[in-house]
This record gives structure tokens, sequence and C-alpha cells, in this order.
């Protein structure tokens, strides 16, 4: 067992309890109604992984009743041991087992603080170790082959086409996440410097600058193409949907994916591969952890850490390959 990974990059596992509180004691059901004022109120998380936070606590909540537990003062160590145990037993993943582990830690370490318990007992609970799976990630001739040919696709002008085109140029050059990027309002661009100001996690506000090719991607966009889209009530959004409002991750995900699988032999990813290959394509070009870090907005520097193992992986291939004595 060891601490657990960071999971910045990673929602929490999504569950689907019972409506909260049903199964649970009254002490019970009213921390939660308060846990998800404070993950709402005070951490500004996203509703998804809100949802997906009070799906775990829950599910702590509703084994801990069952062993006898009436009051948060009764969580203990073993509550917390046996129910991930129990959940290891049904065949769940070490990623979701970890991912869990964390999700109880969050919600004990926040009932001390708030002196709702006497002790901490989270503060002592470890987690499987997650394996260490490499994100796949293109390589630079099949990222330019991807935004050259979507390029190609918008050489008639279409509104749709230059958008697209902007939005890849954009994911690969600065590594930003989907709902980062959906997010986006005109003004968050300064076209002088080429920078683009970004609401990561947390609401926490960064600078990320991206080069010429996007600059020029962008410039078309918002020359020709952005206002042909806009209507009454697109407001400052920068990207747009086919039909005037501001553009669904879910629409950027599906554009990612299409794109990808006309690249001859590219991997499927989406727009958070895009995100693990603008890292990895950084780290290989000199760039240090630190600035990767800062430009990706990871909180912990152990997160970016992860993509040097794909940039080990592929020297080790290469010098296997090429090396004659290998």
């Amino acid at each position: 067992m060891t601490t657990g990974p960071a999971v910045e990059d990673v929602a929490p596992t999504e569950a689907q309890p019972q409506e909260l509180g049903e199964v649970l004691p009254e002490s019970f059901a009213g921390v939660l109604g308060s846990y998800e004022r404070h993950l709402v109120a005070e951490r500004d998380l996203t509703p998804h992984t809100v949802r997906a936070y009070l799906g775990d606590v829950a599910g702590l909540l509703e084994h801990a009743h069952r062993l006898g537990a009436t009051h948060p003062d009764d969580l203990d160590l073993r509550a917390l041991r046996s129910w991930l145990a129990k959940q290891h037993s049904m065949g769940l993943t070490r990623t979701t087992l970890a991912r869990r582990a964390t999700a109880a830690r969050v919600f004990t370490a926040w009932l001390a603080r708030t002196g709702q318990v006497t002790t901490d007992p989270g503060a002592a609970l470890g987690s499987p170790k997650a394996p260490q799976t490499l994100p796949a990630v293109l390589g630079a001739d099949e990222a330019e082959q991807l935004i050259r040919a979507a390029a190609d696709l918008a050489d008639d002008g279409s509104p749709v086409g230059l958008r697209d085109v902007a939005m890849l140029e954009l994911l690969y050059a600065t590594g930003i996440r989907v709902g980062e990027l959906t997010g986006l309002d005109v003004d968050d661009l300064d076209d002088g410097r080429r920078v683009v100001r970004v609401l990561g996690k947390g609401r926490k506000e960064r600078t990320v600058p991206y080069g010429a090719p996007a600059a020029r991607a962008l410039d078309h966009w918002l020359d020709r193409g952005r206002r042909q889209l806009a209507r009454e009530g697109s407001g400052p959004a920068l990207f747009l949907g086919a039909r005037g409002g501001r553009i669904d991750q879910r629409a950027v995900r599906t554009l990612v994916h299409r794109r990808i699988a006309e690249v001859p032999g590219a991997p499927d990813i989406g727009p958070h591969g895009l995100r693990h290959t603008a890292a990895t394509h950084l780290l290989e070009g000199g760039a240090d952890l630190r600035s990767v870090q800062e430009l990706l907005g990871h909180a912990s520097l152990a997160t970016t850490q992860r993509y040097t193992h794909v940039t080990t992986d592929r020297l080790r291939r290469a010098y296997r390959q090429a090396h004659p004595r290998a």
C-alpha cells in the first residue's frame, strides 16, 4: 500500500448512489449535505466532479452504517479499509480503488478540519498503487498530418472548417483541457503576445503561450469564420457551435476523434490525448518539468512527471531499434 496517486487530470470515479441520504441515519445525511455545499461553494468543483465525490462518500457512509456507525465520529480506519476491501472483492481495478481512497481521505480531512470528528482516520489510509500506464500520444509527424488534413478541408473557407482548425491548433499548441478550451472567451486571447488566459481547475487562472500556426488559425477563425456563426445571444464565447451557441465539450471530442481517425497509423485519442501529446513533445524538445507544469496547470509536479515515462519509453524503443548491441 502507498499514498494515493495524483488525480488532477482524471475525475473521481462516478458512482450512481441511491438518492443521497435515503438509507443513511440523519447525522450522516446531514454531513453529506454539508459536504456537498463545501464542494460547490468553497472548492468550486464542476457538477460532474461533485456528483462523483458524493457518490464515493455516500457509498463509504452506507458501508460504515452497516458496520454499526451512526455518527461521523464513528468512522475509523477499520471501516475505511473494510470499505475498500469490499470493493476490491467486487473486482474493481486498482486505479478505481486508488481514486476512491483519495475521495475518502479528502472527506475525512474535511471532517477533521471542520471539527466534526476528533481525529482524521483517513490520514493513515493507504491506496493500492495504480499501474503506470503510458498515455497514447501522437508522433510529431502525426500531429502535423492531423492539422494539415483539417486545414485542407477548411480551404473552402467554411466557418466550421476554420473553427475546427483553430481548435485543433490551440489544443495541440497549449495542451489545455477540453473544458478550458470550450470556456474561452474572445477577450481571453492576447494576439499581440500570443498568449491565452485560461481558467483551470479550482478556477485557477494561468497564462499559456501559443505559436504562429495557432495564431494564424485563430485569426482566420475570428476574421472570417466566427462572424458567420455568431447569432444574437452568442455572447463572448471564442468557439461557437453550428447554431451560434458556445461549443460544448462533446462536439470537440467528436471532432478530435474523427480527424485523428483520418491520420494513418495514429492512435485513437481525444482532446486529452492531444494534451498528453503537447506535454510529451515539449519535454522531448527540451522543456523543463517546472515549465511544463505551469503550462498544463498541474498543482503537483508529480502529475507532470508521468510524461517523462513516455519520453523514456520512446528513447528505450529507439535504442533497441537502432543500436547494434542493444
